[in-house]
């Protein structure tokens, strides 16, 4: 080399500082984090169009029976974050991740249903909004002046998965769920509308690729396409905002479950890789709120049900509906040891939904004493409902 000639440097690449909107930003985030919020992703307020078609679409197929409330013109509202807010300029998505190894069902010779994860600890629909208001309250003393916001979780009229998605917090997973990197689908979903100027971030360049095991392993078969569920097939829903009886065809594939269903994020790659790192408020008090008794809640008073649930997301079932689930899961995996048990119930319970899906459990159960309990509980009932219920049994175990 020519004694005049400089020796040759790497490229080098050249940061421009950051700039005040991107500086507020970022310490928007760390507050976030700092009041209990996991993870933090900033995208516009602009409206959702490319999704109404979508939703409305699903709403046409059916998918969507059952929620009822969920209608077109709410669809179209949910897409579009000014009807929520007068000028809002960036949507703050926010998450909680919850997951964290429980070491399983106990082996301890009681029957004993599953809660989803989600609802273990403290109902996410009262931790996210008070960690969300103390977040914006910092907001403001940051800024130094008044913030027009608005505070939402997924019963508030906004696509929050939509919202996550463009955000970059997270991607679509086939069961419909954002996956979020280190925590997979085990995050519950908020979001801040703000009156305040972000950085947006960029979406992220993630995809399933093609697995498929979440459409594979649903029990119910309830995701019928990639990112499609078909809400009636679902175990959440029948467990938790369905009503009335549980369809008779169903009730086999709900296994142990009493209150919701985390097959489709067991089983996903991604989400079995999730940091071992649950917030505590989403850890379950005791062994009741996560793998409850079956027996237990089968005999349970209005009384205990409130005080056991009081502040979790369980409430939503109601006793009867926790009961009924109860019932169908003891049919599922009961022994004819507890045909005494479901015998009991068909003759005391005071509702007639949950004296029904006794009769369905004793039926599957079958055997001498269960054939008996339900000729003497024929002669007995009263209600229609149970009643049908109580001469199907009765050709099951005949």
């Amino acid at each position: 080399m020519h004694a005049s000639t400089p020796p040759q440097l790497g490229a080098l690449t050249l940061l421009a500082p950051a700039t005040p909107r991107q500086h507020l930003t970022r310490r928007v985030k760390a507050l976030a984090l700092e009041h209990g919020l996991s993870v933090s992703a900033v995208t516009s307020a602009a409206a959702f169009r490319e999704l109404l078609p979508v939703l409305r679409d699903r709403i046409a197929a059916g998918h969507l029976a059952g929620m009822d409330w969920f209608t077109t013109e709410r669809a179209a509202q949910s897409c579009d974050p000014t009807t929520l807010m007068a000028n809002p300029l960036s949507i703050l998505s926010v998450g909680i991740a919850y997951w964290g190894d429980d070491g399983g069902k106990p082996d301890d010779g009681a029957p004993r249903g599953r809660i989803s994860r989600y609802a273990r600890g403290t109902d996410y629909h009262r931790l996210l909004p008070e960690r969300m208001r103390a977040l914006h309250q910092a907001i403001e003393e940051l800024v130094g002046h008044s913030v027009e916001s608005r505070v939402l979780t997924d019963h508030a009229r906004i696509v929050d998965r939509a919202v996550a998605a463009r955000a970059g917090l997270g991607w679509y997973g086939k069961n419909a769920c954002i996956i979020v990197p280190r925590h997979g689908s085990w995050v519950m979903l908020g979001e801040l509308l703000l009156e305040l100027d972000l950085e947006p971030d960029q979406p992220l360049a993630k995809n399933c690729g093609g697995c498929h095991i979440c459409l594979d392993r649903c029990p119910t078969g309830a995701i019928v396409a990639p990112y499609t569920i078909h809400v009636p097939l679902c175990i959440s829903f029948q467990t938790i905002e369905q009503r009335g009886a549980i369809p008779r065809e169903l009730r086999p594939h709900l296994g142990d479950w009493v209150f919701g269903c985390d097959v489709c994020q067991e089983v996903c790659p991604y989400t079995r890789a999730a940091a071992d790192d649950p917030d505590p408020a989403f850890l379950p008090r005791t062994i009741e709120h996560a793998y409850p008794s079956l027996h237990g809640l089968l005999e349970m008073s209005s009384q205990t049900f409130r005080a056991r649930y009081a502040g979790t997301a369980v409430l939503r079932a109601r006793r009867a509906g926790l009961a009924r689930n109860a019932a169908v899961a003891l049919g599922n995996i009961g022994t004819e040891s507890d045909v005494p048990q479901l015998t009991s119930v068909i003759f005391g319970h005071d509702e007639a939904l949950v004296r029904g899906h006794a009769a369905w459990a004793l039926g599957k159960l079958g055997g001498a004493t269960a054939r008996r309990s339900l000729a003497r509980a024929w002669k007995r009932e009263r209600a229609a409902e149970a009643r049908e219920e109580i001469a199907l049994a009765i050709e099951e175990v005949g």
